[in-house]
């Protein structure tokens, strides 16, 4: 069983920044993919950024040369550099990635329970 756990989500005015962090534990062998999504109040789960374990990245078109993710392969960890935060950025921020736990194995995806991102006008 694999667990991602996020952290770092907080309130934080126009213009300002905030770092996510997402820690994965558990009977991990490796993780491939690994990527930041959120979900605003009454809209859907969007994708925001993807990070492959060659560190190849994605970004949606709203956050580009705002957020970097980045990941920490020894950590099983991703981040999240949020910059220039608007307050459309509002949304629980969640991770989620693809989990393998032995050779041969199929991978698992995983998600984190989310943290809460607020940006305020």
């Amino acid at each position: 069983q694999v667990q991602l756990v996020e952290s770092g989500g907080g309130l934080v005015q126009a213009g300002g920044s905030l770092t996510l962090s997402c820690a994965a534990s558990g009977n991990i062998f490796r993780i491939n993919l690994m990527g930041w999504y959120r979900q605003a109040p009454g809209k859907q789960r969007e994708l925001v950024a993807t990070i492959s374990r060659g560190s190849t990245t994605n970004y949606a078109d709203s956050v580009k040369g705002r957020f970097t993710v980045s990941r920490d392969n020894a950590k099983n960890a991703v981040y999240l550099r949020m910059n220039s935060l608007k307050p459309e950025d509002t949304g629980v921020y969640y991770c989620n990635g693809e989990a393998y736990s032995r050779v041969g194995a199929s991978g698992v995806w995983t998600w984190g329970q989310g943290t809460q991102v607020t940006v305020s006008s």
